[in-house]
């Protein structure tokens, strides 16, 4: 089975690689950069030219869409360090708000995913979504549970009114799923690992359609909860203000002024092991001026934090901090062609470490974190980008920064020496944040090539090396990562293929190895290994979509085709091949 899995892949690389003739069809942005919706919907401004200052009415006439993402192809259980992303290509232009879709796979995974959205009368649009997927997870891997259940259901609302336009959106998120990734013990029966975490969100946003002084404003705000009743709440306000095209003179120079003001707040508490609790209150001044003429810019501005911080555990009675942080913002574009766009600067920040952007990152964390902020000093950065012929599209860009706090993921040992009672995250299967200084070197590049009409090929690399100041290596972060893609279609569009492929390398983590003495009272001790390895890994995919009617198609998708059981953390293996097919429905 294995082999034929690996001839088709190799098979279909072939057919995307054919043919190089130049219809230019398609035109794509590199790292375009998008504001944070309700996860899975992502704002889209079609058919709009990026001027904001043109009539109002013209403007206001141009509904914003939501698209939403189909299926995350490589949804193992929380294992993959791919979980979430999309690797299942859509039909251009060809797909509808309203659809429902079902599929089912091995490793017991069970697919279901819908959006429906509905025009009123006074420009209102209302929509909704639900995705919900689930997996057995590795049972003849582990003797305990590794199943995991997604669900993530949510709603919006649009309104286009004489001034601007409004969108207000909802998620409910719920992640269950086991601290599956015991590695040092060798323990015997039914295990409750269980972990779950609850996450509601509600953001808001409102955008004026001329950038006149009051540009936009974003709210967002998240409330979260989980199985050891750890509770995390956390608000956000950015207002953007704004003067632009400001012609001076004859030059041919336009100016553009922006200050943006932000607030955040976040409150975390948890309630097992030392009992941390943290309380950020951050504000923030970004003014910035930019100087454009045609594709040639230079952009000169700061970016000013006042920090207000509260710290406390069991161990430690409440630390408070009040600082004031300034940060570097200026970039420069020289356009010598639109082929050749030779671009640098410097930037900096303060980012507010939070339990659930930590919980994206690494699932299997202790529901119990002491949170710093992490500060980027500097950042400097050089690169070229640009659009050969609008059939090659490139970027690549070298950086190098200071920063401080950077904020990584150390494994646990056993929090005590008994056999009796363990808890879910006390058999050296769970990770803590730890913080360091340290000096940060970057290379990043990505490329889309599009030698046909019907063909798409991209390529992302990006090389990270830290220097830490009291660690030799950092934990869990890889030296080298990479993506390749394609996507073709066929048979007059009835016909989508896509390939996805991931690399890693190597990553450096620290591990225990945990020996039981004694009887009939076990007592448990552990060696810890500050340089143990998790191998890199090649994660390729595959997907397919045939529209038999303009409302009904079928899909497959094969997700980790080499069968490769590495492991994003220690201890933590990804399902091995997976076929997933179903059907989806569009109305």
């Amino acid at each position: 089975m294995n082999k034929k899995i690996q001839i088709l892949s190799i098979l279909f690389l072939g057919i995307s690689s054919v043919a190089f003739s130049q219809i230019k069809e398609e035109k794509l942005v590199l790292n375009k950069k998008r504001e944070p919706e309700v996860k899975k919907i992502e704002k889209k401004k079609t058919s709009v030219e990026t001027i904001k200052n043109y009539p109002p009415e013209e403007k206001s006439q141009t509904p914003v869409k939501y698209t939403i993402t189909d299926v995350p192809a490589v949804s193992d259980f929380k294992t993959s360090t791919i979980q979430g992303e999309d690797v299942a290509p859509k039909f251009d232009g060809t797909a509808q708000n309203n659809y429902f879709q079902f599929g089912m796979g091995n490793y017991g995974k069970i697919l279901v995913d819908g959006n429906i959205s509905k025009t009123l009368e006074n420009k209102f649009e209302v929509g909704a979504d639900v995705h919900v997927l689930s997996t057995n997870g590795l049972k003849k891997e582990y003797d305990w549970k590794s199943g995991q259940t997604s669900a993530n259901i949510g709603a919006f609302l649009n309104s286009y009114g004489e001034k601007g336009k409004f969108n207000i959106n909802a998620e409910y998120g719920l992640d269950n799923y086991n601290y599956y990734g015991i590695y040092a013990m060798q323990p015997t029966g039914e295990l409750d690992l269980k972990q779950k975490v609850n996450q509601f969100k509600v953001n808001g946003y409102y955008d004026f359609y001329s950038n006149e002084i009051l540009n936009d404003v974003r709210v967002k705000s998240s409330f979260l909860k989980d199985h050891f009743d750890a509770q995390e709440n956390q608000v956000s306000i950015l207002a953007n203000f704004s003067k632009h095209a400001v012609e001076l003179g004859k030059s041919g120079i336009n100016l553009n002024a922006d200050l943006g003001v932000g607030l955040d707040a976040v409150k975390t508490d948890f309630a097992i092991r030392d009992k941390n609790s943290s309380n950020f209150f951050n504000t923030s001044l970004t003014p910035k001026v930019t100087f454009r003429k045609g594709d040639s810019y230079l952009t000169l501005g700061s970016s000013f934090s006042f920090l207000n911080a509260k710290n406390s555990n069991d161990q430690l009675e409440q630390q408070k901090n009040n600082k004031t942080y300034w940060f570097p913002q200026a970039e420069f574009q020289f356009a010598a062609a639109k082929e050749f766009k030779f671009y640098g600067g410097v930037d900096g920040g303060l980012k507010l470490n939070t339990y659930g952007d930590m919980l994206q990152t690494n699932p299997f964390i202790l529901s119990d974190q002491f949170l710093k902020p992490t500060e980027t000093k500097y950042h400097f950065y050089v690169g070229l980008r640009g659009d050969i012929d609008e059939t090659l599209k490139y970027d690549f860009s070298a950086g190098y920064g200071k920063m401080r706090d950077i904020m990584f993921f150390k494994a646990n040992g056993l929090f005590d020496n008994t056999s009796v009672n363990r808890s879910a995250y006390n058999f050296a299967n769970t990770f803590s944040a730890v913080y360091d200084d340290g000096n940060v070197s970057d290379i990043k590049g990505s490329v889309q090539y599009f030698p046909l009409a019907n063909l798409i090929l991209d390529a992302e690399l990006r090389f990270t090396k830290y220097d830490l100041k009291n660690y030799d290596n950092i934990y869990n972060v890889p030296l080298f990562n990479a993506s390749i893609g394609a996507k073709y279609t066929m048979l007059d569009k009835k016909l989508l293929l896509g390939f996805k492929g991931i690399f890693a390398s190597d990553r450096t983590t620290n591990s225990y190895a945990i020996e039981g003495v004694g009887a009939p009272n076990v007592i448990f001790q552990s060696t810890e290994n500050t340089n143990d390895k998790v191998g890199g890994y090649a994660d390729l995919n595959l997907s397919a979509e045939y529209k038999i009617h303009k409302n009904f198609s079928i899909f497959a998708l094969g997700n980790n085709l080499l069968s490769s059981k590495y492991q994003t953390y220690k201890g933590y293996k990804v399902l091995g091949a997976q076929i997933l097919g179903g059907v989806k429905i569009t109305f």
